[in-house]
């Protein structure tokens, strides 16, 4: 029996893996989550606060889509653990470097390197449990990985809001300690502290994880390893990489357009009471954890992933067409919505999944890593689009516009992408 087979829904590196996107959602949403009150402490205005928002959260698209290549072309030279190790070391450090910074550059910059570090965890993640896992469970594995690691952006959440909290007036030392750390808006840098220390403490753990069995058998062949290029050289192959991304966008086109400025769009339907962008991301992740983790079983129980897909889109377009008709509507209405969308755009880790699925074992990690991460660093082109739209269209209708544009886009993808359930893992690339 192959490692491949031994290894169990809820073994070591399924939960390990799990627990390292645990972190590195926590660390990529807690931006979106905290950046109205993180800009505000660095002095920008409201108007400023949503022109260097954006700038800021492209910026850490742009590191991911950098180490997305980074990370993917080593995990394939030299090891699925490579990727796992460096990664963490790398946006723990920058997490915390981010604690200190005292200008939008510096914040900027922070977020860039952040960004690459980031890249690597869910690809390498992913592809290690699904070499280890039974391809009959693949599929339930990388859910539980995707359904946990979620949470992080929950996690997030309440950590950001922890000294609001814990600021009550009580009088108590507790109270006027925490209330301290809010009146003087340091409580959004000890929230890239803990980001970079949960990282740091993840380390531990990751010691007991063992090498993928097909990595291993692969090492000694002479096929090339983790040739970014070879996606390029191959009409059959680039078509796959390049469907493969497209499936990915409508994910951050809710989460980093709607979602991430729904105070924006908030104040646009004319919603008497401001929407907190930071609990419409917290409550959208709690949902999407609950998407990712049933679409696996969906997927083995219909015995294909392209159908589990059209069910999940199919849901998105409902609720993208619901958040637009909000007008005159409510800050708890747009929640509502937001658990809606999240829900809907619970296929990511089906996404990765068929990423990982659909390459050799010698262009697996970069395929798993460099995809994902290229749908991120769609965002700032989403964006564009977006803004671009935004003069000769209304702000509103700008949105919806780009948001019809993503899923058709997104959706004649799936059609063409070519279905993987049960496929056999243990081939390569030539």
């Amino acid at each position: 029996m192959t490692q491949q087979a031994k290894a169990g829904l809820f073994s070591i590196p399924v939960i390990v893996a799990a627990l390292g996107y645990f972190v590195d959602i926590y660390d990529l949403l807690l931006f979106s989550i905290i950046r109205l009150k993180s800009l505000r402490g660095l002095g920008l205005s409201e108007a400023m606060c949503d022109t260097e928002g954006k700038f800021i959260i492209g910026i850490q698209m742009y590191g991911l889509l950098l180490g997305g290549i980074l990370w993917g072309v080593l995990g394939d030279k030299k090891g699925r653990l490579s990727v796992l190790f460096g990664s963490i070391v790398l946006y723990s450090v920058a997490n915390i470097a981010n604690g200190f910074a005292q200008t939008v550059n510096q914040y900027a910059l922070a977020r860039f390197i952040a960004g690459i570090g980031l890249a690597g965890e869910l690809g390498a993640g992913i592809t290690l449990v699904s070499e280890l896992v039974s391809k009959e469970n693949r599929g339930k594995a990388t859910s539980i990985v995707a359904g946990i690691g979620l949470l992080g952006a929950v996690a997030a959440y309440f950590v950001a809001h922890s000294f609001d909290w814990l600021a009550a007036p009580d009088g108590s030392a507790v109270g006027r300690w925490a209330a301290d750390i809010v009146a003087t808006s340091y409580d959004w840098r000890i929230c890239y502290f803990i980001g970079g220390g949960l990282g740091l403490l993840l380390l531990l753990l990751r010691v007991s994880v063992f090498e993928s069995g097909m990595y291993k058998s692969m090492k000694s062949s002479t096929a090339q390893k983790g040739n970014f290029l070879m996606f390029f050289t191959n009409a059959k192959r680039f078509k796959k990489y390049f469907l493969a991304i497209l499936v990915g966008l409508p994910t951050w086109y809710v989460i980093g357009v709607l979602i991430t400025f729904s105070k924006e769009f908030g104040e646009r339907f004319g919603f008497a009471d401001p929407v907190d962008p930071g609990k419409g991301v917290m409550l959208a992740y709690v949902a999407i954890s609950i998407g990712d983790f049933l679409i696996g079983f969906v997927s083995h129980w219909l015995r294909s992933r392209k159908k589990a897909l059209y069910i999940f889109y199919a849901i998105t377009i409902i609720s993208i067409v619901l958040f637009f008709m909000q007008e005159g509507g409510t800050a708890n209405g747009m929640y509502a919505v937001c658990v809606l969308m999240g829900f809907a755009t619970g296929f990511w880790a089906m996404f990765v999944t068929m990423a990982a699925e659909h390459f050799g074992t010698n262009l697996r990690a970069t395929a798993a890593t460099t995809i994902p991460n290229m749908v991120r660093g769609s965002l700032p082109l989403i964006l564009l689009l977006f803004n671009k739209l935004q003069p000769s269209f209304s702000y509103l209708n700008a949105a919806a516009i780009t948001g019809v544009v993503v899923m058709a886009v997104s959706l004649a993808a799936v059609i063409l992408t070519e279905e993987t359930f049960g496929k056999d893992l243990d081939f390569m690339e030539d």
